[in-house]
């Protein structure tokens, strides 16, 4: 092997030969995922937000990177991982409002929650009194905030889901039993956040992607932040907008890079703005 290496380094003929290697190993990988995704197009009815499970590794990665954000320990926020992925309950209200509804068509049967796992597990380490949620859509995210919250309020930390959408249309999954405590209101987010009088806890940012505008929400929403309130972004795989913004506020700042299994679609993750003091 050795002797083909130097054949290959040092002679034109070798680097020749070599080209077939290349491109074989190169299309071992690009290849896998357009497999996936001819299978995916006759299997899924998904044409944006799309759902996927994450890899075991990658939901350990999780709970270790909430585990510095929230000061928990790691098997807490695992726990709280396995609690949701295992709610069968919320599962079956999530098939059940989909199938009913005008997006049955193009919404799949089976539900994966992927990073909103770490939505859930955050809020049910940190107990907060208001959860602020821009960009509702269907409400995936949402029923898996307020599932948290109904829990943390069995436990005896009662707190609030707070959602913005411009679409009237959004929030169909925000049904009972997963429609208390939540409030869902249809206006713009910036005129929405500046006029809050609740402090916020937990603020997740999943309205509008554009660069701009996502500053624009989290300037909206500083002065109503708590004193250890954490900031989350579903943008921060796109822009650095978040990172900056807690550069400028002297906040500690994460990134979590989700990693799909079964899917062609590379992962999103999420952005976290915190304080460790």
């Amino acid at each position: 092997m050795s002797a083909f290496r130097n054949f290959a380094k040092s002679t034109w003929l070798g680097r020749l030969l070599l080209m077939p290697w290349r491109l074989w190993c190169s299309l071992l990988v690009t290849l896998k995922p357009v497999w996936m995704g001819f299978c995916w197009v006759f299997t899924s009815r998904e044409h944006y937000n799309y759902t996927y499970n994450l890899h075991p590794m990658s939901l350990d990665y999780l709970a270790a990177t909430l585990a510095l954000v929230t000061g928990k320990s790691h098997a807490e926020l695992m726990g709280y991982i396995r609690e949701i992925e295992g709610d069968e309950k919320l599962k079956a209200h999530i098939v059940q409002k989909t199938q009913a509804s005008p997006e049955k068509y193009i919404a799949d049967t089976e539900v994966r929650f992927g990073r909103r796992m770490g939505w859930y597990a955050l809020v049910r380490a940190l107990k907060p009194k208001v959860v602020v949620e821009t960009g509702v859509d269907k409400g995936l995210g949402s029923v898996v905030l307020v599932a948290a919250l109904q829990r943390n309020t069995a436990e005896g930390a009662p707190g609030e889901w707070i959602g913005i959408d411009i679409n009237p249309a959004a929030g169909y999954l925000l049904q009972p039993p997963y429609d208390q405590p939540a409030r869902m209101v249809y206006a713009d987010s910036l005129t929405t956040l500046a006029a809050l009088k609740e402090s916020v806890d937990v603020f997740i940012h999943d309205s509008d992607h554009s660069p701009d505008f996502e500053t624009k929400e989290y300037e909206a929403v500083a002065s109503k932040l708590s004193l250890q309130s954490v900031v989350l972004s579903d943008n921060a795989a796109h822009t650095n907008r978040l990172l900056d913004w807690a550069l400028e506020r002297k906040r500690q700042f994460l990134y979590y890079a989700e990693k799909p299994t079964g899917h062609w679609w590379p992962g999103e993750g999420i952005g976290f703005a915190f304080k460790t003091d």
